[in-house]
């Protein structure tokens, strides 16, 4: 059974986004168009642009909406504003220049972890010793 164009277009409106996120928390992303006030924020007027296009900013929370459409919270450091953003509104800054901050603050960590660990073992080998 073939779908008609109507039904296709029906069926991709409720069908979910990717079945996993695109973009992961402490992401930082870029704006690929600007984003209008739909009516939901009451400090600006309807149609408004709330964020241009080109700004960035980092995922602080992934949700969904109607449980059908991937809603990222960004928080925009430079506008100082959280606005709820869609997946194909989105593009991840570290695709582009290839520098990953969340990834970069894993390594130090995963590397502090290790000294400690090696540091302790250490300290358990030399008390070992001593008795």
């Amino acid at each position: 059974m073939e779908l008609t164009h109507a039904q296709a277009n029906q069926v991709s409106a409720s069908t979910k986004d990717e079945i996993l996120p695109v973009f992961r928390i402490g992401q930082r992303v870029r704006m690929i168009k600007p984003i209008r006030n739909d009516g939901s924020n009451p400090f600006n007027e309807p149609n408004e642009i709330l964020i241009q296009a080109g700004a960035e900013g980092y995922v602080k929370h992934i949700g969904d909406w109607l449980q059908v459409i991937r809603i990222y919270e960004v928080h925009f450091i430079e506008e100082g504003n959280t606005y709820g953003c869609r997946e194909a509104e989105l593009q991840a800054i570290d695709d582009i220049d290839g520098y990953d901050e969340v990834e970069e603050e894993l390594k130090w960590i995963r590397e502090h972890n290790a000294q400690r660990a090696a540091a302790k073992l250490l300290k358990e080998q030399s008390q070992k010793e001593g008795v």
